[in-house]
């Protein structure tokens, strides 16, 4: 049976911790008719959040699909995390998204994290209604809110409601367009509401919001626009064909406000979506990639005819087994079908697939473009990978993932206790590829990486209750990186006789440092045959495998260019392996002399504080060897910008909050790398050979 898409809204609803996301989430879910009982976040019983740590710290770790009902359309619900560490998880539901809510807090405004989300849904264009939450709350100001959103995120709010009543008076909304107003009363039902005319004292606001609603809406389309001047008056439904496309293309936001938690406010959120957000085919179709990652030209688009292009965006563990979430794109998929895997070239049968409501399942036999399904027991699909046609491949666009910033060891605590926690780590990686794990060669360690010290410091909490692994963990580490600062022309040779055919490779280079972040470069100016060319790899290979472990201290050594500029072979002795080991020899005799290098993550931090205290948070952050980028004055206090090396704010927040009464907070997230000060970078070496030193023991 062929669904009809323009009835699908494929949402994620995104904020800043504590704007009330997953109790907006809830309220969707009730008033559609998903759920009976309200769960409330504050008695850790919501809906979307199934696992024990988001019920416990109150923060939505994993984003879970939800499909519900509203007025005939199907409503795909992704509820994404707002705190930072997870900022992958907001960026992979971003990619699967056709529209989104952006819920900002009433007193709280536009915070740090939010600017963060709402740069990532502009690069990713996805189109979105504002929806300005706990308007109840002591400090509550609507309009104070839509001006932020102006000024801070640059973005154009379109108001479409306004408030009846502040903070704990807060009873309603006006419909601008209607110029009804929606009075709901104190039992808490979402139901009891009465539609009533404007309040007398509110006329004049109405007046004035509408006519700048109706002006902004109409210039997407000359001809009402000219009836408009004409003065003539302009339909609800042409006004509202017209908010849809300026909202699609991103021209500005319609603005509602409310009290999820009162139960105020959420039925006009959802006729928003419905009315404004786009449905499947109205979003741009994603680019398809060959098997390299070059653009192919050509692109998924949104229909069940075509050949099939779903991207698992999520996966998760869960008591049925692993559940792979995806969003198809093009085409559709059959339970019992076998599907290819471009990531890995190899088929899969679909053997389960469900519908996901909260944390209740239902099966289904097919899903099609523009779903967003769950697969029960796929094998070796990791999130990012393209599930297509095995008669006609094509890849989407990967997701990219950042590099982990900071590490810390553990180690099982029972004896005997580490296959378990291999096999628990290795699930935990599949899940959040920003999670990394690996076993140190030499200490045979077990390092935990990732984006922050919240990011691992929960992953050592899953292990503990999702997986009943019990560790110790370590002092955390930070990812440092090596260079080189001078350019120096050497020369090696690499010759052995040992009876019968020796070995013999002499090469001629220059090391040099190269652009930041261009990693390892190696270039071949050899000519006339002196070394010949099928050796270049090998001399290459050399040096690419031994810049892994830097001649400081061991850490990667990046942004190095090496030129291989002339040398000597002999015709017997010669092979690929005597100009790798030649190579090996090289870097070790030359990079220590070319002036190595420490260099340090730096962390781009946004600190927010009340204004008594921006004295002690910028003299604290001078002390952390930050360097303060600007200090904006906020409606509740000032935000300061800074780069702050990463290994000087473990355990910041806790700081943060006794020097601001508990008022203070933060996002950071990476920067780039910086040379590290020479007495830093003493302390590093040191203590990396202490810890050699201990494990060789």
């Amino acid at each position: 049976m062929m669904k009809d898409l323009t009835r699908y809204r494929n949402i994620g609803i995104f904020a800043h911790v504590d704007a009330g996301k997953t109790t907006t989430t809830e309220r969707i879910l009730k008033l559609t008719g998903k759920i009976h009982k309200i769960g409330e976040v504050h008695e850790g019983a919501a809906t979307t959040d199934f696992m024990e740590q988001e019920q416990e710290r109150g923060i939505t770790i994993q984003s879970a699909a939800t499909t519900c009902f509203w007025k005939e359309n199907q409503l795909n619900i992704i509820d994404t995390p707002g705190h930072v560490d997870f900022t992958i998880e907001v960026y992979r539901s971003l990619k699967v998204l056709d529209g989104g809510i952006g819920v900002f807090c009433g007193s709280g405004g536009v915070e740090p994290q939010s600017e963060t989300n709402w740069r990532y849904a502009n690069d990713s264009e996805v189109a979105r209604i504002v929806y300005v939450n706990k308007l109840d709350r002591m400090g509550a100001d609507f309009y104070r809110v839509v001006k932020q959103v102006e000024d801070v995120l640059a973005a154009k709010p379109l108001v479409m409601v306004l408030p009846i009543g502040t903070e704990s008076d807060f009873v309603g909304v006006v419909d601008l367009l209607t110029r009804k107003a929606w009075v709901w009363d104190d039992s808490g039902d979402p139901l009891n509401y009465e539609i009533k005319d404007v309040p007398a004292d509110m006329v004049d606001d109405v007046e004035t919001y509408r006519e700048q609603l109706i002006e902004t809406a109409i210039e997407q389309d000359d001809d009402l626009m000219e009836k408009y001047l004409e003065g003539e008056e302009i339909d609800i439904e042409s006004i509202k064909r017209c908010i849809r496309k300026g909202t699609i293309a991103l021209d500005f936001f319609p603005t509602y406000c409310g009290s999820s938690f009162k139960n105020k406010g959420v039925q006009l959120v959802l006729d928003a979506v419905v009315d404004y957000l786009p449905n499947p085919t109205e979003v741009k179709p994603q680019p398809e990639v060959d098997l390299e990652g070059n653009e192919t030209g050509t692109f998924a688009f949104v229909d069940p005819e075509k050949p099939l292009r779903a991207l698992a965006f999520k996966i998760m563990d869960d008591r049925y087994g692993a559940l792979t979430f995806t969003r198809l794109y093009s085409g559709k998929i059959n339970k019992g079908e076998t599907v290819l895997n471009t990531a890995t070239g190899k088929t899969e049968r679909i053997g389960r697939l469900v519908e996901m409501h909260a944390d209740s399942r239902e099966e289904v036999t097919s899903a099609q473009a523009g779903d967003i399904v769950a697969i029960v027991g796929m094998k070796n699909v990791q999130t990012g990978h393209t599930l297509c046609d095995p008669k006609e491949p094509a890849t989407l666009e990967p997701m990219v993932f950042p590099d982990p910033v900071i590490s810390i060891a553990v180690a099982p605590k029972k004896k005997g206790g580490a296959e378990k926690m291999g096999l628990a780590l290795s699930k935990m990686v599949q899940e959040d590829p920003s999670f990394q794990v690996e076993t140190d060669q030499e200490s045979g360690e077990t390092i935990i990486k990732g984006m922050g010290e919240l990011h691992l410091d929960i992953k050592v909490d899953i292990l503990r209750r999702t997986h009943g692994v019990e560790v110790d963990v370590g002092k955390p580490q930070v990812a440092y990186r090596e260079s080189i600062t001078k350019r120096l022309e050497d020369s090696y040779t690499h010759k052995k006789q040992s009876g019968g055919s020796g070995q013999y490779g002499k090469i001629d280079y220059v090391v040099e440092p190269g652009e930041v972040g261009s990693g390892f470069q190696f270039e071949s100016k050899v000519t006339g045959g002196n070394v010949p060319r099928e050796f270049w790899p090998a001399v290459q290979k050399g040096f690419q495998t031994s810049i892994v472990k830097g001649v400081l201290a061991g850490f990667p050594c990046v942004d190095v260019k090496v030129t291989l500029k002339d040398g000597a072979y002999h015709p017997v002795d010669s092979s690929a392996i005597a100009f790798e080991v030649a190579a090996k020899a090289a870097y070790r005799q030359t990079f220590p002399k070319a002036g190595p290098q420490l260099l340090e993550p730096i962390m781009k931090v946004d600190a927010f504080t009340p204004d008594a205290h921006v004295g002690d948070v910028i003299g604290d952050l001078n002390r952390r060897r930050g360097m303060i980028k600007s200090q904006d004055a906020a409606a509740t206090g000032v935000r300061i910008k800074a780069d702050v090396p990463l290994s000087e704010m473990f355990g910041y927040i806790g700081d943060l909050r006794t020097m601001t009464s508990g008022r203070g907070q933060f996002s950071m997230e990476f920067s780039h790398y910086a040379p590290c000060p020479a007495n830093v970078a003493e302390e590093v070496i040191k203590e990396t050979k202490e810890r050699e030193a201990a494990a060789a023991k």
